[in-house]
């Protein structure tokens, strides 16, 4: 699996009083990730709103496999899975520069339209926009 990466670095206010990141950031480091790559792709939530289109998330789930502390240097790595469903799900793996990983996560979001109707299918603008980038994971 091919996947689309952002540097970050623990910041100081993201350390708690055990000298270690927050756990909760690391949803916002997967969420600095999955946008980069949707933006590539105008998928990103400003992009699906314009085409009439929300893509909140249902479902996140996260495995912490070790600590990053202040001023660690991370790399976000962030690519989708193929679904069956009219969803986006977006795999994510936050690791350091040695490569070891501390993180790996999954959110889903479900497609609604504006008023949070969920869609059963994928629109076909938004469908082109996924295989465009499942092409570009493919081949990056």
């Amino acid at each position: 699996m091919k996947y689309h990466e952002n540097p970050i670095t623990v910041r100081f206010n993201e350390i708690d009083s055990y000298q270690v990141a927050w756990h909760g950031h690391y949803v916002s480091w997967m969420e600095v990730g999955r946008v980069a790559l949707a933006s590539k792709f105008k998928l990103d939530p400003v992009s699906l709103s314009k085409e009439g289109f929300l893509g909140p998330v249902i479902s996140i789930d996260i495995k912490y496999l070790r600590p990053a502390r202040f001023n660690d240097q991370l790399t976000v790595k962030t690519s989708l899975l193929r679904t069956e469903t009219a969803t986006l799900q977006f795999i994510s793996e936050i690791a350091d520069l040695s490569g070891n990983k501390l993180a790996t996560g999954i959110t889903t979001h479900a497609m609604t339209d504006l008023e949070g109707v969920l869609q059963f299918q994928l629109p076909p603008s938004i469908l082109d926009r996924i295989e465009k980038m499942m092409e570009w994971l493919e081949t990056a």
